[in-house]
């Protein structure tokens, strides 16, 4: 074998050998990048489930708020003396849970009075009103979100144009067309 042949075969291993350490070397660093994609991706997991492991939880006490709202709204204004002690024990129930969900980043949806929003409100009927068209003008149901994340939207009544009430006038006909009538009969 010549000094050549012999050259080439080892230039040649060497090419071989460069590509074959840039192809492992590629493959290496993206197997990396995967692990490390997937790292990321467990920790949002994990953090999405401490935020929002409650949500189940708090979406059954909103029925519990719920009902003391309406405790409190059939109490009305003429509630007897001794009623006043009841009344003053649910508003303190209602404070306190209202409270607890809170401190867990159950908030309140401030829908009334605010634009229609179809990613926080549930339109359950719509109404004639001064205010502008898709203006929030009643609640049925409090809406709720935990840590920015819709809970349960809230149901409400929204505004829209009203409609005149006034039958469409009538124009007179012209003398053109009256006299194509009389002319007819």
């Amino acid at each position: 074998m010549s000094n050549q042949t012999f050259g080439n075969d080892v230039s040649a291993d060497c090419a071989e050998l460069v590509a074959e350490n840039a192809s492992l070397r590629d493959r290496l660093l993206r197997a990396l990048a995967e692990a490390e994609n997937t790292r990321r991706r467990a920790d949002s997991a994990v953090a999405d489930a401490r935020r929002y492991a409650i949500a189940d939880f708090a979406r059954e006490l909103l029925t519990v708020a719920d009902n003391l709202q309406r405790a409190l709204a059939a109490a009305g204004a003429d509630a007897r003396r001794e009623e006043v002690s009841l009344i003053e024990g649910v508003e303190a129930t209602q404070r306190l849970l209202a409270g607890t969900l809170a401190r867990f980043g159950v908030r309140r949806i401030e829908a009334l009075g605010q634009r229609f929003d179809p990613n926080l409100h549930e339109a359950v009927t719509t109404q004639d009103s001064d205010e502008p068209p898709g203006t929030v003008i009643g609640m049925i149901e409090d809406g709720y979100t935990i840590n920015d994340r819709l809970l349960r939207p809230a149901r409400v009544v929204v505004a829209k144009a009203r409609r005149d009430t006034a039958a469409p006038s009538i124009a007179p006909e012209s003398k053109d067309e009256s006299q194509v009538n009389e002319r007819q009969t």
